[in-house]
């Protein structure tokens, strides 16, 4: 079935790109085209951590045209801007989160699944101090669970 695109879906088609290109510009960046793209990938679909290679098979499924190596540039840039967190589970694997809010995490270890959990239900009784000259920025807790 075809559908045709009334000038109202056009309307919220441009609007959803005016948003996403102002959510850009309001952290420094400029709205090129392969940002856009990868963009409106990650921030469209709500809460969800993904990685460079599921980021890049969906690009590319979806017809963007972009390397690997961009996928990494655009996702380091935008985590260094605040619009997504890196959860790092070794030195080998790291995942972007798109809820950049305070929060936990459960890694799956057999799935590799990483999934939310709420910041209330994590009670951390003490946290070290922070070497001379350095101040925490956050604290990250993963929980590996087996699954």
């Amino acid at each position: 079935m075809l559908k045709i695109m009334t000038t109202v879906d056009q309307k919220k088609l441009e609007m959803s790109d005016a948003v996403l290109a102002d959510k850009l510009r309001e952290v420094g960046l400029r709205p090129t085209r392969q940002r856009m793209a990868l963009a409106d990938i990650l921030l469209s679909q709500g809460k969800r951590h993904i990685t460079a290679e599921s980021l890049y098979s969906e690009a590319t499924s979806q017809g963007v045209n972009v390397s690997l190596a961009t996928i990494y540039n655009a996702l380091h840039t935008f985590t260094a801007k605040g619009l997504l967190r890196e959860i790092s589970i070794d030195s080998n694997r790291s995942y972007f989160d798109t809820n950049t809010e305070e929060h936990h995490h459960f890694y799956f270890e057999k799935s590799g699944k990483l999934e939310d959990i709420e910041p209330d239900h994590v009670k951390l009784a003490r946290v070290p101090d922070a070497p001379d000259g350095m101040s925490i920025s956050r604290v990250d807790v993963v929980i590996r669970v087996d699954g």
